[in-house]
């Protein structure tokens, strides 16, 4: 009989992986008195980077723009490394997927609004994620997106 060893799930570390902050108009930009779009992606990725360590991504990229000219670009990665062990496979992706970005992203929201503050602007603050509906519909357009194999 196999024995059967407990599951571990730690966090090893969370860190600022990589920041950046673009104002290729500026100053000219400044002066403009017309309040700016503003468009926010997030990313999510997952990546082993030794025997029951993974390291996950959250990446935010924040642009605002005044008609067709870029007030501030900023992109901001934040990332941690997760010790996962004696897990079911099925659980990997959903710890990987829900739980380990639920644990980093509050670290990114708040690099995001210092970032842009110290930019001279007034900080943008991400809203909350429900992380777990985002995995689903991921999880959904995979789905849909997997070739289909037509038989007759």
């Amino acid at each position: 009989m196999a024995e059967q060893l407990d599951p571990v799930f730690q966090i090893q570390r969370v860190y600022l992986k990589e920041a950046s902050l673009e104002q290729p108009n500026s100053p000219s930009i400044l002066l403009e008195q017309e309040s700016p779009s503003v468009d926010i992606q997030l990313g999510v990725n997952a990546a082993p980077v030794a025997e029951g360590m993974f390291e996950v991504t959250v990446t935010a990229t924040v642009q605002t723009k005044i008609k067709d000219k870029t007030v501030f670009l900023v992109e901001v990665t934040q990332a941690g490394i997760f010790e996962i062990r004696n897990l079911p496979q099925e659980q990997m992706s959903h710890i990987m997927g829900i739980a380990c970005p639920q644990i980093v992203y509050p670290y990114l929201r708040g690099n995001v609004a210092d970032l842009i503050q110290r930019g001279g602007f007034p900080p943008v603050h991400l809203s909350e994620i429900n992380f777990q509906a985002m995995y689903e519909q991921q999880q959904q357009q995979a789905v849909a997106d997997a070739p289909r194999i037509v038989t007759q």
